[in-house]
């Protein structure tokens, strides 16, 4: 069976199908998350028809690939997109101060490390306002909440939270790592954060998508050999004491957002399988059946 058109994600696994299609000419395109390019996708990238990119001109990509990248997004969960029309509303003088902090999925330990004594470090009067929302690996559930209580810091902890779309959306700042998933939720929901890479991320691709929010003014981004107790802090206090920043960061997040990843991405392989993608992409869109591709947004470059 051959068939109309293949789509990779990237990974080594990918490789061995991909290669399969390249080889057969069934028309390939590989999907890249992360502002940076696989490398997988590096390998495969001067042989597929098309490459789908979360973030413009990601990181390895050759100028003579530039040609093939389509600008779909990164797809999110239906709880993410059914948050995205959430308002963002900045926290006022004397109000509550609702923080989210998560490290991924399973957590990160310098998150239960340096949030909690950095919040207890600052005046009384913010403490008083905080709310802390936080998610923390099984065996520092206990330790974290100690050093809470003792600053008299209202907090809810949890080893995993299965409606993080809902407290994104709920919340005035994020603090965590800058993965592919977590950067694309914040932008369709539209909330500011302070980003903390992965040091060791493959590619250091999580300080490359940190660097893309905080370059668009939707993120400030703090390196984990700079995430002290002291410097996490003084950000928190100076993000606080200005709200109109946090507002200016959540709209700029929500600019970087791409709802419709799932729907753009879908067309964008229909129309190779069809063979219409050439077509979409020299702007002859009436040549191709319907409107599915209509709203691509493909780079600069030739075909």
């Amino acid at each position: 069976v051959k068939p109309a058109a293949l789509i990779g994600f990237g990974g080594y696994p990918t490789l061995p199908p991909v290669a399969a299609a390249i080889l057969r000419g069934v028309p390939v395109c590989v999907h890249e998350q992360n502002a940076v390019l696989g490398r997988v996708n590096r390998l495969v990238a001067p042989h597929v028809e098309a490459i789908a990119s979360t973030f413009d001109k990601p990181k390895f990509l050759k100028a003579r690939d530039t040609g093939k990248l389509v600008l779909t997004g990164n797809p999110v969960r239906d709880a993410v997109i059914a948050q995205a029309g959430a308002p963002y509303d900045a926290p006022v003088a004397g109000g509550e101060i609702r923080l989210l902090v998560f490290g991924g999925s399973q957590g990160a330990r310098v998150m239960s490390d340096i949030v909690p004594a950095a919040l207890a470090r600052l005046p009384e009067e913010m403490r008083k306002r905080l709310r802390v929302v936080q998610q923390a690996r099984p065996e520092d559930v206990e330790r974290v909440g100690e050093v809470y209580a003792q600053a008299g810091i209202a907090v809810e902890l949890n080893s995993f939270f299965d409606d993080m779309p809902e407290r994104i959306a709920a919340c005035h700042l994020v603090v965590g790592r800058s993965g592919a998933s977590t950067v694309s939720e914040l932008g369709v929901i539209g909330r500011p954060s302070i980003l903390v890479p992965l040091p060791h991320s493959l590619d250091n691709d999580q300080k490359a998508n940190a660097e893309k929010l905080a370059n668009a003014g939707a993120a400030w981004m703090i390196e984990q050999k700079d995430f002290t107790e002291d410097a996490f802090a003084q950000r928190i206090e100076q993000l606080f004491a200005a709200p109109s920043g946090l507002e200016a960061a959540a709209a700029a997040a929500k600019r970087q957002g791409q709802p419709n990843a799932v729907r753009d991405l879908a067309d964008l392989v229909e129309a190779l399988g069809r063979g219409e993608y050439r077509a979409l992409r020299n702007g002859k869109h009436k040549e191709v059946a319907g409107q599915d591709g209509a709203n691509l947004e493909f780079a600069t470059g030739g075909a």
